[in-house]
């Protein structure tokens, strides 16, 4: 029951199960701190499918880190995946020393700790007793917000400077207002400040579902909101776009509510979003074929004032 939505409703979406959760997990690493971890999981059941979520550079101080995004990771707990959410090297409040090689975005360090997340799920799961042997390590989805987007498009098959850093073990991804194209479409100063945004998004292979604000005009580039749709665009990969107008970065509050980085909140929007974001991962895991189409066709009714759905056909 949640008195503040109202269009999103006509999206269908399972009933919510009691989950359990688990924090700190900790994964010792070399040369540095711990990572650290959150895992939220629904209480019962078997070959429970896992969504890494990465988070984004947000201007709190505990959201980018394994305690934020509690509106999306725990939607998606209840409703049947384990989510893991690890406090990436550039976070505020536990991540490295901002003087560390590789600062103050690691940027590498962040895909390399996913990667570690995917290494060591055996590891991961002895700290979670209530979870441990429940989870299906063949079906790995992975999902990022904001800078989040950026590590997880590397993950999926973007090149870098020629690099290439897919994780052929997660087999789809959702990017949710992630950066576009760098170099020449960044302003000057952005373009300097943030080099490894100039990734090329038509050598990602992982199917993924790209989510965008409508009003989220970026300050890195002059091209406007659609450059958060690059990674939709440029690859044949891409399976669908989803559109939420009225919202602009924190696409109406999935980082945090009341948070800072919830500059428009917008519940309907919001759950919208919740909702599609978990059809489509249903159905791009096969887990339930139908949920993906069947949420596709309930936005010919009353939800579609919240977004609008791109399938790579259409264009």
């Amino acid at each position: 029951m949640n008195n503040l939505i109202d269009l999103s409703q006509s999206i269908p979406t399972p009933d919510a199960e009691p989950t359990v959760a688990y924090t700190p997990i900790t994964l010792a690493m070399t040369g540095r701190t711990p990572l650290r971890l959150r895992l939220t999981a629904p209480a019962r059941g078997v070959a429970v499918p896992i969504v890494l979520l990465s988070h984004g550079a947000g201007p709190s101080k505990y959201i980018p880190s394994k305690d934020g995004y509690a509106p999306l990771a725990q939607f998606w707990a209840e409703r049947g995946f384990a989510v893991i959410q690890p406090t990436h090297g550039n976070s505020p409040v536990g991540g490295l020393s901002k003087d560390a090689p590789g600062g103050p975005y690691f940027w590498r360090e962040r895909v390399s700790e996913m990667t570690a997340i995917i290494d060591r799920l055996d590891e991961v799961e002895e700290q979670a007793p209530a979870i441990a042997g429940r989870l299906d390590h063949r079906r790995i989805a992975a999902a990022g917000h904001s800078f989040g987007g950026h590590t997880v498009s590397l993950l999926l098959g973007a090149h870098l400077a020629g690099e290439n850093f897919i994780e052929a073990r997660i087999s789809a991804g959702v990017l949710l207002a992630a950066p576009g194209r760098g170099g020449r479409d960044l302003t000057a100063q952005s373009a300097a400040r943030f080099p490894f945004f100039d990734v090329d998004f038509a050598q990602m292979q992982t199917p993924r579902l790209v989510v965008c604000g409508a009003d989220d005009d970026p300050h890195f580039t002059s091209r406007g909101p659609e450059w958060h749709a690059d990674a939709f665009h440029d690859s044949p990969a891409a399976s669908a776009l989803i559109t939420v107008p009225g919202v602009g970065h924190g696409l109406g509050g999935i980082a945090g509510l009341d948070a800072k980085e919830t500059e428009i909140e917008a519940p309907d929007s919001l759950e919208a979003t919740r909702r599609l974001s978990l059809a489509w991962l249903l159905t791009a895991l096969d887990i339930d074929t139908r949920a993906w189409p069947t949420a596709i066709t309930s936005l010919k009714g009353p939800a579609s004032k919240l977004a609008q759905i791109t399938l790579a056909t259409d264009v």
